[in-house]
C-alpha cells in the first residue's frame, strides 16, 4: 500500500516547513514532485536533494498562489514534463495582524489573509483539479487527490493569541473542502483536509519557542509537546493515496490531542 511510483504530487509552499517535509514524504513513497513556491531557489535546491536521496523525478516550478497566471503557468509546466498530477497539496499559506485583537484589527491584514490562505486555494483546486478532472476523462491518469491544508484554528477558537484573520480563513477551508468534495466526487477526485496543530516553521518559531507559549501548549496538547518534523507526512501520504478512494470531505486533526479535549 502507498506506493506513489510513477505518480505525480505538487506541493505549494514546497520551500520550506510543512509543505518541504510532506513533499519529502511523498518522495520516499517514490513520488514524482512538483515544487511550488516564490522561492524557486530554495526550490531548486530540495529538487536536487530529493531526486539525489530517492531517485525521482522533482520539477521546481516558481509559483505565486495569489496570482492565477502564476498558477495556469505552473500547471501548464507541470503537464508539459509529466503530463498528469495525482495529487494536489495545498501547503502556502501566512498571516498578518496576528496578535491584534478583533476590535483594533486592520482591513489590510484581513484581506491579505483571506487572500493568501483562502483564495489561494479556490484558485489551486479550480486549475489543478480541473486540469485532474480533464486528464481522467481522457485516461491519463487513474484518479485524483486534492489535500488542503487548514488548522486547528479552523476547527476551533483558542485563548492563547488573538488570530482572527487566521481563525476565518482557516475555518473557510474547512468547510469548502467539504464543497469541492462533494463536487468531484462523481469525477474520480477527493478532496479532503488536515488541520495540524502546533508545528514548527518560519512562521512560527519566535511564537512557539516563548516561555508563555510552550506553558500553555503543555497544559493544553494532552501529548505535551508541539508536532515533529515528519509527523504531518503519514496524515498527506494516507489522503493522497489510491487507497483512499472513499474518503473525501474529511478534516484530520494533527495536533497531539488538542481538538480532542
Amino acid at each position: 500500500m502507498f506506493d506513489f511510483s510513477g505518480k505525480v504530487v505538487a506541493v505549494t509552499g514546497a520551500s520550506s516547513g510543512l509543505g518541504k517535509q510532506m513533499a519529502e514524504g511523498y518522495a520516499q513513497q517514490g513520488a514524482n514532485l512538483v515544487l511550488l513556491a516564490r522561492r524557486v531557489e530554495r526550490l531548486e535546491a530540495s529538487a536536487k536533494e530529493f531526486s539525489e536521496k530517492y531517485g525521482v523525478e522533482v520539477l521546481p516550478v516558481a509559483c505565486d498562489v495569489t496570482d492565477e497566471a502564476s498558477i495556469d503557468a505552473a500547471v501548464a509546466a507541470a503537464d508539459e514534463k509529466f503530463g498528469h498530477i495525482e495529487v494536489l497539496v495545498n501547503s502556502a499559506g501566512g498571516e498578518k495582524g496576528t496578535g491584534t485583537k478583533l476590535v483594533d484589527f486592520d482591513r489590510g491584514d484581513w484581506d491579505f489573509t483571506m487572500n493568501l490562505d483562502l483564495t489561494s486555494i479556490f484558485t489551486m483546486c479550480k486549475k489543478v483539479g480541473g486540469y485532474m478532472v480533464k486528464n481522467i476523462e481522457a485516461g491519463k491518469q487513474g484518479y485524483g487527490r486534492i489535500i488542503n491544508i487548514a488548522s486547528i484554528y479552523g476547527l476551533v477558537g483558542n485563548t492563547a493569541i488573538p488570530t482572527i484573520a487566521y481563525h476565518a480563513s482557516k475555518g473557510a477551508v474547512v468547510n469548502f473542502t467539504r464543497g469541492a468534495a462533494a463536487e468531484l466526487a462523481p469525477q474520480g477526485v477527493t478532496v479532503n483536509a488536515i488541520c495540524p496543530g502546533y508545528f514548527y516553521t518560519e512562521l512560527t518559531t519566535e511564537t512557539l519557542d516563548t516561555e508563555y507559549f510552550q506553558n500553555f501548549a503543555k497544559s493544553t496538547v494532552p501529548m505535551q509537546r508541539y508536532g515533529q518534523s515528519g509527523e504531518l507526512n503519514a496524515a498527506a501520504i494516507f489522503l493522497g493515496s489510491e487507497e483512499a478512494s472513499y474518503v473525501t470531505g474529511q478534516m484530520i486533526a494533527v495536533d497531539g490531542g488538542y481538538t480532542a479535549v
